[in-house]
């Protein structure tokens, strides 16, 4: 496949310009093309490209360096942009049945541009459109196409339905281009047709009926709904995540300090520092974004399944998994993409804190990931106490742990894996995920256990049930959901890199990355791991942390050409230090000139490495 592009379709996956990257691109140990193909496919590039292409292109969408837009004016502006977005009419309603997949790509790719767009387009047509579609059934169906044309309103006016009030919630920390809002309702009779009724419905006679006999299978078809807008959140966070380290890495490709000689710089992402800080989130990247894409297609069968009227105990069992999964995912997702913007911020120095180099933006625009659809520490109750459900139901019926995507099945060894210990004694047997795997899976056992212990004694001390799972949270019930998801997505990850269609030219880096991310989020459990007699000894701390430092050694010289995979074009990632020239200086102070408009007052430099020919070259370009 890499080939084929290489020799012949260089429009798809064009060269580099030629800079101070070339030294890292020439050392990487495979083919960022291939990679691309293998990650997504040559019809998801050329979809992602016709986006990205459409946005460069449009006036509309043209960039203002330096422009301070009043809140009304952006929300006017973003308003248009995604009108702009539906009618461009990139994914139509039947691609998204035939090729799922674009859905995502559309959001991270809007996201990309502005997290603002994203949203408002999220928002308008998946959240909102798949609750009508999901939850509706064949008198809603109208209302899909009003969506669509963005007809939220009286189609006459475009003003609120009589009786209903909306208004503004005022600035906010970011994404203000998103006018989130409130609705009063005044006096208003909602038909009885406008219910919502895929999952129960009112007779004309006021009395509730459901063709769901079994409660338990109601409220798992339910709760797709709910996940919908989780699944997407965790999309939203990654590709947040994804800027925020390909404008780091790039930036320490090139960013030289100090040297082992008075007379030699060399670049900071040679130090091991800097490795350690932002590799694991490279990985991350790759990890949280595999398992992103595989869980939103868990969802699409679920949704499937809703509109073709299966109501099988296994269908209701599939949206209680999802909805465990999302209930945890995003809190993950979220947290990770939260904590590596502000590493990749804080390893970019100085550089990392002018706004017009954008990691401030991403922060501030991916902030309300952790708290929008659910606050993070809230919603892992869900993930916890659909743990312990399945734990009561296996002590109190005997039943076997058994899921639909086979989350769960690890379990089944329960008693088995409390008795394993770890046995690793050299780094060199530490890279590869599968020994991180089995720590998780006893971490996952282990909490598991102490939680249902915790939550019992709690209630034979007295507690109520809600006074008792409150008392249980902090120490047990939160991580044990995030082991539990954490588990999952390396499990994924895993399984991902290690299957036969893998190329062989891709395999060591994709292990190497898998390995990282999973021994890098395992570590950070590593005094539970002690508490619990998994590790024992100083050396099993000692081989973890050696490992996670041999891993990033390993990926630093492929580093560029991953984050090549990931990155968007430079108009769209707009961040002079993550260009893909890698001309961190010509770029950044181009940026400056622009946004501050003194070209006039550039000799005021003399002593500065941009001298005036240079100057005179940016001018002229600019």
């Amino acid at each position: 496949m890499a080939s084929t592009v290489e020799g012949g379709d260089t429009a798809l996956l064009p060269e580099f310009p030629r800079g101070p990257l070339d030294a890292y691109r020439a050392r990487a140990s495979f083919s960022w093309k291939e990679l691309a193909l293998f990650t997504e496919g040559e019809g998801m590039l050329r979809f992602k490209k016709t986006i990205f292409s459409a946005l460069e292109n449009d006036p509309l969408f043209a960039r203002s360096p330096g422009a301070d837009l009043s809140l009304e004016k952006y929300r006017e502006l973003n308003f248009l942009r995604c009108k702009r977005i539906f009618e461009y009419d990139f994914l139509s309603v039947e691609d998204m049945f035939k090729s799922p997949l674009k859905v995502p790509a559309l959001i991270q790719c809007l996201g990309m541009y502005d997290s603002s767009l994203a949203a408002k387009y999220l928002l308008h047509s998946l959240v909102f459109g798949s609750a009508v579609y999901s939850s509706g059934s064949e008198r809603h169906l109208t209302y899909i196409q009003k969506i669509f044309r963005m007809e939220i309103r009286d189609p006459k006016t475009l003003l609120p339905m009589p009786g209903v009030m909306v208004g503004d919630i005022g600035k906010k920390l970011g994404q203000n281009g998103l006018d989130n809002g409130f609705a009063m309702f005044h006096k208003v009779r909602v038909p009885r047709q406008s219910l919502l009724n895929r999952m129960g419905d009112v007779t004309p006679e006021g009395t509730y009926v459901s063709p769901f006999k079994d409660v338990r299978q109601r409220f798992g078809a339910s709760l797709g709904s709910l996940s919908s807008g989780r699944v997407s959140i965790v999309s939203l966070a990654i590709l947040n995540l994804k800027l925020a380290v390909a404008i780091a890495l790039r930036f320490s490709a090139t960013r030289r300090q100090f040297g082992p000689t008075e007379e030699e710089e060399i670049p900071v992402l040679e130090y091991p520092m800097q490795q350690w800080r932002l590799l694991p989130y490279l990985a991350a990247v790759y990890a949280l974004d595999h398992f992103s894409k595989s869980l939103f297609l868990d969802l699409v069968e679920l949704q499937r399944g809703l509109a073709s009227g299966d109501r099988s105990a296994r269908q209701a069992e599939l949206g209680r998994e999802i909805h465990a999964l999302a209930s945890a995912s995003k809190p993950l997702a979220s947290w990770t993409t939260q904590q590596g913007i502000q590493e990749c911020r804080e390893a970019c120095g100085g550089h990392g804190y002018l706004a017009m180099n954008r990691l401030g933006v991403l922060r501030d625009d991916n902030d309300p990931n952790c708290t929008y659809e659910g606050d993070n520490n809230i919603l892992l109750q869900q993930t916890s106490n659909y743990l312990l459900g399945l734990l009561a139901h296996q002590v109190h019926d005997g039943a076997c742990f058994r899921s639909p995507l086979k989350s769960v099945d690890f379990l089944d060894a329960y008693p088995g894996i409390l008795d394993q210990k770890f046995e690793v004694s050299s780094v060199a047997d530490c890279l590869d995920s599968a020994v991180a795997l089995a720590a998780y899976k006893w971490l996952v056992c282990y909490l598991l256990r102490e939680t249902y212990q915790k939550l019992n004694q709690e209630k034979r001390s007295g507690s109520s049930d809600f006074e008792a799972r409150n008392k249980c949270q902090v120490s047990h019930g939160r991580p044990l959901a995030l082991a539990f998801v954490e588990l999952t997505v390396v499990q994924r990850f895993h399984e991902h890199v290690h299957q036969p269609s893998v190329p062989p030219s891709l395999r060591a880096v994709l292990g190497r990355l898998s390995a990282l991310y999973a021994l890098w989020s395992l570590s950070r459990h590593a005094a539970l791991l002690y508490r619990g007699g998994y590790f024992s000894g100083e050396q099993a701390g000692e081989v973890l942390e050696s490992a996670v430092l041999a891993l990033c050694s390993q990926l630093k010289d492929d580093a560029v050409a991953l984050v090549d995979v990931i990155a968007p074009p430079d108009f769209v990632l707009d961040s002079p230090i993550g260009r893909a020239d890698g001309e961190l200086y010509k770029n950044l102070w181009g940026a400056v000139l622009q946004e501050s408009k003194v070209l006039e007052r550039a000799s005021w430099w003399p002593e500065f490495s941009v001298n005036k020919p240079v100057i005179g070259s940016l001018k002229s370009k600019l």
